[in-house]
């Protein structure tokens, strides 16, 4: 899955950063993807299937993690891959990411 997020200007992140001691609960956030406005993904951190703990005890074992470093997760049920039809996102669409306690990340698509 990590491939999809490997292409340029296909994984942005930020502008914020935030510790993990800013939230009451930092395994149970809740995640909502939407397009064009029609909400495709919504979902808690506390249901990925490792935990975050696991993740990264996990890639330590096999590489060094640097500060800095950043870890992708995963992503709640709903890509277009395995929607029913499938659905890919396309030039003009916007794309709105959203991370409960943090705020959203606005894109819009070009060919």
């Amino acid at each position: 899955f990590s491939l999809g997020k490997s292409y340029p200007g296909f994984a942005p992140i930020g502008p914020w950063l935030v510790t993990p001691d800013e939230f009451e609960n930092p395994d149970d956030l809740e995640l909502r993807c939407a397009i064009n406005g029609e909400e495709v993904q919504k979902g808690r951190t506390r249901d990925l299937i490792l935990s975050v703990p696991a993740l990264i005890a996990g890639l330590s074992a096999v590489l060094p993690l640097l500060p800095g470093d950043v870890v992708f997760t995963g992503t709640p049920a709903g890509v277009g891959l395995g929607r029913d039809p499938q659905r890919f996102l396309a030039a003009g669409d916007e794309l709105v990411s959203t991370v409960e306690g943090i705020g959203e990340l606005r894109q819009t698509f070009v060919a």
